[in-house]
């Protein structure tokens, strides 16, 4: 049977809310391009996951190899997601027909639209508001230059944190109890997919851009391909090409290999004009 919204808030103790709270300041710490902030993720989550599936030690294997994937989003709304991800964890112990994938369909779900927020207001207002101020007293050769910089920044920081952390749980055991009790579970799961699949073509389009510079005429006429190529599907190599590394990917070929392959290729062709 699913578990009450009051047995939930009751699950995670304080003691465990400051352990998920400190380790999620540890996200970039371990920072890599297979998983990201996977790592973090998962170091952060496990004093729960410890908890959760304590007496099923297969479910509790599974459910590190679920919070390792690849993780990536603004760090400071980010436990919001680890606490929306430990209410999912606690769910999917307690009932055994629901559906574990929906756990990172949601993670990926929120990264997107949680990092658009984050960026706007951490690396936009408050890394400007901070520096400006540090500056201001330091320009005057006061002390408190650094230490309001570090202040102005920080403070919010370590509220977001912890608010969102709070919210996140909190909210999110409320509301995964509602899906269960209304059978709508499985329309949120495929929604939170589809929102999903379409961040992850965004970062495919924004961070990878490849771009074929080949022209040549026909009949007096330039031929530029990557129009074509545009016409047919834009950022379309870009595409491609992330479909051929997850695939190599799945092969078991190994991250090093996959490096030094793109390396060479990519060297090849940007001396023979192939690619840019």
């Amino acid at each position: 049977m699913p578990i009450t919204t009051q047995e939930n808030a009751r699950k995670l103790s304080k003691k465990e809310f400051n352990q998920i709270y400190w380790r999620s300041f540890t996200l970039l710490g371990s920072f890599n391009y297979e998983r990201m902030e996977g790592l973090g993720f998962l170091y952060a989550m496990m004093p729960s996951l410890r908890r959760i599936w304590k007496d099923d030690p297969e479910g509790y294997k599974a459910a590190l190899h679920r919070h390792i994937a690849a993780f990536n989003m603004t760090v400071a709304p980010s436990p919001f997601v680890m606490g929306i991800a430990v209410a999912m964890e606690e769910l999917a112990h307690d009932d055994e027909n629901f559906d574990v994938e929906s756990i990172n369909a949601v993670k990926v779900s929120l990264m997107g639209p949680l990092s658009g927020i984050g960026d706007t207001f951490f690396w936009g207002i408050f890394k400007v508001i901070a520096c400006s101020l540090g500056v201001s007293f330091a320009s005057q050769g006061s002390v408190l230059g650094p230490i309001v910089l570090l202040l102005a920044f920080n403070i919010p920081n370590f509220l977001t944190r912890y608010y969102c952390l709070k919210i996140g749980y909190n909210n999110g055991s409320k509301l995964l109890e509602n899906l269960q009790q209304s059978g709508k579970m499985q329309l949120f799961t495929y929604c939170a997919g589809i929102v999903g699949v379409a961040a992850i073509g965004c970062m495919i389009a924004a961070w990878i851009g490849l771009e074929c510079p080949i022209a040549f005429s026909i009949a007096g006429s330039e031929v530029v391909v990557q129009q074509y190529l545009d016409e047919i599907c834009p950022q379309l190599l870009s595409l491609g090409a992330t479909l051929l590394i997850y695939r190599l990917l799945k092969k078991k070929i190994s991250i090093m290999k996959l490096i030094l392959i793109i390396v060479a290729v990519s060297f090849v062709c940007g001396v023979f004009g192939i690619l840019a």
